[in-house]
């Protein structure tokens, strides 16, 4: 949040402001998703861009590989890598409808 506050690059930016709606795969009931952050940023060619961003652990991002043996570890996987996906398809339309972009960033992403 300093880097937001102290980048010039950075015009606005807001932490956990939007709220989405979403359709969860585990009920099929509408739940509410907010994004991480709302970015707005005047890009090195001078161009404005908004961005809504999401922070996740790189794991989290990646689709649970399929186990003969359901542990409660691989079920919370599952779970979780459902409801995200669903956020995140929620996210990028209501980002491709506002002509924004929706990132995952993860550690790697970060440098941590």
């Amino acid at each position: 949040m300093v880097y937001c506050d102290k980048n010039t690059n950075i015009l606005e930016w807001g932490s956990e402001e939007i709220v989405l709606p979403y359709r969860s795969p585990l009920d099929n009931k509408i739940h509410r998703y907010f994004p991480d952050f709302y970015i707005k940023v005047k890009e090195s060619n001078g161009q404005i861009k908004k961005y809504l961003i999401e922070i996740k652990p790189k794991k989290q991002t990646i689709e649970p590989k399929v186990q003969t043996k359901k542990t409660k570890g691989y079920v919370y996987e599952v779970v979780e890598y459902a409801k995200n996906q669903a956020k995140w398809k929620a996210a990028t339309e209501y980002c491709e409808d506002r002509q924004w972009t929706f990132k995952v960033l993860t550690e790697e992403d970060l440098g941590v």
